[in-house]
């Protein structure tokens, strides 16, 4: 076999930025170092990213016009077992404004309301001028009224649940594939099972007492408290791990430098797990927080307690938090989104997504529509997805200021709000959960494909393949998924912004690369295989 047939660029990563397939698409590094340890400790063999600005830019060509035929993208990828910072993009060649071209990275989203939905999950997808399947309902877990988080674990989608009657008590659930929805239990006694989190390769979720007034719903007939935590056995069976001090509820949780950390919904704090049922206390920055997120080395909280200039808040260890900015005419501040390489956030009473530009107040972006709240955002294939209220809406981000509706999808009559409150990437597909009508909606944007499963830390050897009319995505050299089939004629991925390695729609790369390249043809696994083996 012949490694080199139809390589259209060929960066070794390993002392340089140039290309050698012959091609003559040489890069140029923006402060990545190209004398970082490669596979098998090779000296100067890889470049390292910072996650926080250094990429490598490799200028339009004809011979990275992809088209609408197959390709092939490979990779030596290295990440580090604590993290504090997002992993984000290996390699993107999109145009956002038109939605054409491909996306391929790792995803952690933490931030996106109650739940870590996504923690070291491949992606890759394409696009050719947003072909989208629109929104299908996948269906209700249980009685919810409230599908309170959604979050990915072991090659599966859960679901937290509030279920409002006196005898019901909050669920998980995991998703079968279609529209039915697999009762996972329901550990503790009170109404909702809020928040959902992976960390040390088990699932976490956290219990509330949810009062449903926030809503404008009636007030639950069960009224026994939360604020304890749990770890998922399998089957039906959960742990309990301790209990938030002072909580009866739990508003979310994020994995910060290999730890654990929890807040509570109703109160003040931030809290540690120790181990075994100790939880540790972290102080609070003086008002309570409703979602956490991890991002260019920080924690941070989002405030929500009705305060002026809303704020975002930021972790600086033992029990000291500092302020990290307001928002203008906020009070609310409800989740995290990291975008191009910065960190935004979605807010109460106007509906708008602001972002930190380091700026006392940050930049804002936009209102969604004349929606009043901004909830679940997440990055997906390329763009940024934000779910509302009070008409359970979601919009993608186009520009500053301008906003494109995707669709209503809690069409609940006579109700006063309908929230899109938990999102989560799954299966090639973006999720979303709703109240009060508690099902859970799919959209497809372009092509994709995910591996639903944690990449551990150190080297993997990556692979993306564009096949006829599917996708594959290669771990190690074995297949890990395949996207569904697709009219391959209207997949024209040409655009003529730059190749960028180490850098995308989410985040700049957190991590080593080494030995990319780009074919303009499919890889057969056996030619996987000896790339694996080259190095």
């Amino acid at each position: 076999m012949d490694l080199n047939a139809n390589l259209a660029g060929h960066w070794k990563l390993a002392g340089d930025t140039q290309d050698h397939s012959g091609n003559g698409n040489h890069g140029t590094n923006h402060g990545a170092n190209l004398k970082a340890d490669g596979p098998g400790g090779a000296t100067s063999g890889a470049a390292a990213f910072n996650g926080q600005g250094a990429y490598i830019e490799i200028p339009h060509h004809d011979a990275l016009a992809l088209g609408n035929k197959d390709f092939s993208l490979s990779a030596w990828v290295h990440t580090s077992e604590a993290l504090d910072d997002i992993l984000g993009d290996i390699a993107s060649k999109f145009d956002p404004q038109t939605r054409t071209g491909f996306n391929f990275g790792i995803l952690n989203n933490a931030g996106v309301t109650a739940a870590q939905s996504n923690f070291r999950h491949v992606h890759f997808g394409i696009d050719s001028g947003g072909i989208d399947s629109g929104w299908i309902d996948a269906g209700r877990p249980g009685n919810n009224l409230r599908v309170y988080s959604l979050a990915v674990f072991e090659g599966d989608l859960y679901a937290g649940t509030f279920e409002t009657g006196a005898d019901e008590t909050g669920h998980v659930y995991r998703y079968d594939g279609n529209t039915g929805w697999i009762d996972c239990g329901g550990p503790d006694k009170c109404n909702t099972m809020a928040s959902l989190c992976v960390y040390n390769g088990k699932l976490y979720a956290g219990s509330s007492r949810y009062k449903p007034g926030g809503s404008a719903l009636p007030d639950s007939e069960n009224l026994n408290p939360g604020g304890n935590m749990y770890r998922y056995e399998g089957g039906t069976n959960w742990t309990h791990i301790g209990h938030l001090e002072g909580a009866d509820s739990v508003a979310g949780m994020a994995v910060y430098k290999n730890e654990l950390y929890a807040i509570p919904l109703y109160s003040q704090g931030i809290f540690r797990y120790d181990g075994d049922q100790t939880w540790i206390s972290c102080g609070t920055p003086g008002r309570r927080l409703m979602s956490l997120a991890v991002f260019n080395g920080h924690l941070y909280g989002a405030g929500n307690e009705g305060k002026e200039e809303g704020g975002i808040f930021r972790y600086e260890g033992g029990t000291n938090w500092s302020h990290a900015g307001g928002q203008q005419n906020v009070t609310q501040v409800y989740s995290f989104a990291a975008h191009e390489g910065k960190l935004y956030t979605g807010t109460w009473p106007e509906g708008k997504v602001f972002r930190d530009d380091g700026n006392p107040m940050w930049t804002d972006v936009g209102r969604l529509g004349d929606e009043l709240e901004v909830m679940a955002m997440p990055v997906y294939n390329g763009k940024l997805y934000a779910g509302t209220l009070p008409l359970g809406q979601v919009y993608r981000y186009e520009s500053d200021g301008n906003w494109a509706l995707t669709g209503q999808l809690d069409k609940t009559p006579d109700v006063k709000y309908r929230r899109i409150w938990s999102m989560a990437i799954y299966n090639g597909k973006l999720y979303a959960g709703t109240l009060p009508s508690g099902h859970v909606y799919a959209l497809e944007s372009g092509k994709n494909v995910t591996h639903d499963r944690e990449l551990t830390p150190g080297w993997h050897h990556l692979t993306a393949v564009r096949k006829n009319n599917r996708l594959h995505l290669y771990v190690d050299n074995k297949e890990v998924t395949a996207s569904s089939e697709f009219d391959a004629s209207q997949f024209n991925l040409t655009n003529t912004c730059p190749l960028r390695i180490g850098a995308g729609a989410q985040d700049f790369f957190n991590g080593r690369l080494a030995d990319l390249r780009l074919y303009s043809r499919a890889l057969s696994p056996e030619e996987i295989t000896a790339l694996q083996s080259s190095i």
